[in-house]
């Protein structure tokens, strides 16, 4: 495995981006200018993003320990740690969320689903059943990573056809259905006046 090396850069030098070692007096003040505020930023940022890392993995312990506290006090043996869980502020202003949301992928058993989806379509009689070759034939193309959306596949199992055949594909579909992790999500919202609308506390630079 190759590993990129780190050039040491001499004082009095900037490395540009061809990987030269320049000479500071030989760049232009403003390239100097401009290379100082970018790095300044990227170090603040940096200093940020661990920040909020931390924020979320405390945040995340928080809610765990009081959900713990909870089911103690009414005597509730908590079952594993899937669950999404809302708290809210005693005055209903400020509301913050826990969401685990699970992603699936799909073993070879969605192959053994797509030859008995073929096989149907090439049984049926031409006509309506067209539509259903074409929303097949969309919901099996794969992205630009080899990837099938879930989405349309499992939008597949919601089509009411009373055929054999096409009942043995959807459980394929299910039993092909595989949990490949989960990811936990932390949502802050406040209160818009004394409505019953809540708006996000946005943690996202872009949406600030």
């Amino acid at each position: 495995m190759n590993h990129a090396v780190q050039q040491h850069i001499p004082e009095g030098y900037l490395q540009d981006q061809a990987g030269r070692l320049v000479p500071i007096e030989l760049i232009d003040e403003i390239d100097l200018t401009r290379n100082d505020l970018v790095q300044e930023i990227v170090i603040k940022a940096r200093e940020l993003q661990q920040a909020m890392a931390t924020f979320k993995l405390n945040t995340l312990g928080d809610i765990s320990a009081f959900v713990d506290l909870s089911a103690e006090r009414y005597s509730v043996k908590m079952g594993g740690k899937k669950g999404n869980i809302s708290l809210l502020s005693y005055d209903g202003k400020y509301k913050i969320q826990r969401a685990i949301s699970e992603y699936i992928v799909f073993d070879e058993r969605l192959q053994v689903a797509k030859e008995l989806i073929d096989g149907c379509i090439h049984r049926w009689a031409e006509g309506s059943d067209n539509k259903i070759k074409v929303l097949v034939d969309h919901a099996f193309q794969v992205d630009k990573e080899g990837n099938i959306s879930t989405g349309r596949v499992l939008g597949l199992r919601r089509i009411k056809i009373d055929d054999s055949e096409w009942s043995k594909a959807m459980a394929a579909i299910a039993d092909s259905i595989q949990i490949a992790g989960s990811k936990t999500y932390v949502r802050l919202y406040e209160r818009v006046g004394e409505s019953e609308q809540y708006q996000p506390i946005s943690l996202d630079i872009a949406a600030l």
